[in-house]
């Protein structure tokens, strides 16, 4: 069977497009990641430095993705192959790679959202942060996290194996909206809190002298975050352009998608940030479980706390769901375009393959680190520095002529775009993938060379 024989489908109306978009973008990136990555690098300066980011690399990079996707309406493979030549046709193996290997783990995290979603409607949260931590390594690895995590991709490929409208398009109409809704509910909740005037003061006032400090890790973290929040580098942006039509303006589509997903990572803070200095919680806590030992502890301290953790966490396995499945159709898209497999089969069988694939990350928290900082700090960086390369060096009249379907002549906006992706969206990305190296290496001599001696 070729491909031809499958007819492409596209997105029923705009909306849907924009809702999957966002809702790929609003995920555990946004909800789980960026309040503790603000916490981690002292406040109010992270924030500050990754909304001028999202501006100066998030929205240039996804216009990038925007347009090779709908320029040739393929996957990230067929996409390169058809504009690129030489050794760049096989940059698309990039993102199928970057989509395969962050779903296999994500899936497992995300199954953490289910199982403490409902800890909180059976048992409630535990206040003692020791207690907590205990809790979370018991819950986060085993025989319950693989459950769960079985039980998390199934429902993607599920919803994936049906289709774009039908499924993923349907499916994004309930969740964005809903995500969008309950967050904010929860943010006027926290506002009544004890601990919010200070919260606030953390999150919304910058001390220059603290960025002045810090800016060597402020400043690759928040290009990092703003990157990572926008589901560029994986493939996702240029596949579901890839499902668009000629007449839509892309660059308004742009910025109403970023600015819904920005403005969702903003009232997160607002959430997480009160409940945190309410229960006197520190906010800079490290590592993957942040959010489930310290928020958690936060929420058993709380007078109903049991309900809002559960109403917090249900939100967050929400928003991992409408991020998972444009993931799992970045590797579905090729597999139906490039080998003229049916949509239900290829969502099986990849899935599949991708829930083999996290069951070590199920099985210990250094294995899922060990794919994680593989996948985010370089496959990720990787194959959107090379996009940016291709895209901004060889084929700006391309880009440009593209770009303009739907919108018109952009004048100066088009070269002044082409540039803005050549200099400062190539040197961030290049200096984040260096750091990202260094980094990976830093945990593969350290903390994962201790795991392997110790087994």
């Amino acid at each position: 069977m070729s491909s031809v024989d499958i007819p492409r489908e596209q997105w029923a109306t705009r909306v849907g497009f924009i809702f999957a978009a966002v809702g790929s973008a609003v995920g555990l990136g946004n909800i789980w990641r960026f309040p503790f990555q603000v916490g981690q690098e002292g406040g109010a300066g992270f924030l500050l430095m990754y909304l001028l980011f999202i501006v100066v690399i998030g929205f240039p990079a996804m216009l990038v993705e925007f347009v090779v996707g709908r320029r040739t309406e393929r996957n990230p493979v067929g996409a390169l192959k058809e504009i690129g030549s030489g050794i760049w046709e096989y940059v698309g193996w990039i993102f199928i790679a970057t989509g395969f290997v962050i779903l296999s783990y994500y899936s497992v995290v995300a199954g953490w959202t289910i199982r403490y979603t409902i800890l909180g409607l059976q048992d409630g949260y535990l206040a003692d942060a020791a207690e907590a931590e205990g809790q979370f390594v018991t819950l986060a690895s085993g025989l319950d996290a693989i459950l769960f995590h079985a039980i998390f991709m199934a429902a993607v490929i599920a919803i994936v194996a049906v289709g774009i409208e039908r499924g993923i398009e349907l499916a994004v109409k309930v969740m964005v909206p809903a995500i969008i809704i309950i967050t904010i509910g929860l943010a006027i909740y926290a506002a009544t809190l004890p601990g919010a005037g200070e919260a606030y003061s953390y999150y919304l006032s910058p001390e220059w002298g603290v960025i002045a400090d810090n800016w060597q890790s402020i400043v690759p973290a928040a290009a990092g975050q703003a990157f990572f929040t926008l589901s560029l580098g994986m493939g996702v942006m240029i596949t579901y352009a890839s499902y668009l039509g000629e007449d839509r303006n892309l660059a308004e589509d742009g910025a109403i998608i970023i600015g819904f997903d920005t403005a969702i990572a903003f009232i997160t803070g607002l959430i997480v940030f009160p409940i945190l200095f309410t229960a006197g919680v520190d906010p800079a806590d490290p590592g993957a479980g942040a959010i489930f030992v310290s928020l958690a502890a936060a929420f058993g301290d709380l007078t109903l706390g049991w309900l809002i953790g559960a109403v917090f966490f249900g939100t967050v396995a929400i928003a991992a769901l409408s991020s998972a499945i444009s993931l799992m159709e970045v590797v579905v898209s090729y597999i139906i375009d490039e080998r003229g497999i049916s949509r239900p089969t290829a969502a099986i069988g990849i899935g599949g393959a991708m829930f083999l694939l996290g069951v070590p990350s199920a099985y210990d928290l250094v294995l899922l680190d060990l794919f994680d900082l593989f996948a985010d700090q370089i496959l990720l960086v990787l194959g959107g520095l090379l996009l940016m390369i291709l895209v901004g060096w060889s084929l700006p009249d391309l880009a440009v002529d593209e770009l303009q379907r739907g919108i018109g002549d952009l004048g100066s906006l088009g070269p002044a775009w082409i540039w803005a992706v050549r200099i400062p969206v190539i040197l961030v990305l290049l200096v984040a993938l260096v750091l990202g190296i260094l980094d990976y290496y830093e945990f593969l001599t350290g903390p994962f060379a201790e795991w392997v001696g110790d087994q």
